[in-house]
């Protein structure tokens, strides 16, 4: 079953999300976990560029839902950087 993508009509989403897909998919695609944090900095620096945003209007439901979906990937990123630590 496919999961339904968030609908967010700005160019910087739809200039990111292709970006942050790929990397997502390539974290998920090893298993080393010194790679994996590897890949997790450069999804975070991705990242923050949506949650930097200088256009960000806390009245645009797509801004919220793209800072939502951007700020649960800097968590994810995060996490898996702290994993590489403990490791």
């Amino acid at each position: 079953m496919k999961e339904d993508k968030p609908t967010i009509s700005c160019p910087t989403f739809q200039a990111q999300e292709p970006v942050i897909e790929h990397i997502i998919a390539k974290v998920n695609g090893v298993k080393d976990i010194a790679q994996k944090a590897e890949l997790a900095e450069e999804l975070h620096e991705e990242v923050e560029v949506l949650i930097s945003c200088p256009e960000y209007d806390e009245k645009s439901a797509d801004c919220n839902k793209c800072r939502f979906n951007a700020n649960l990937r800097e968590k994810t990123a995060t996490l898996i950087i702290k994993a590489k630590r403990l490791a």
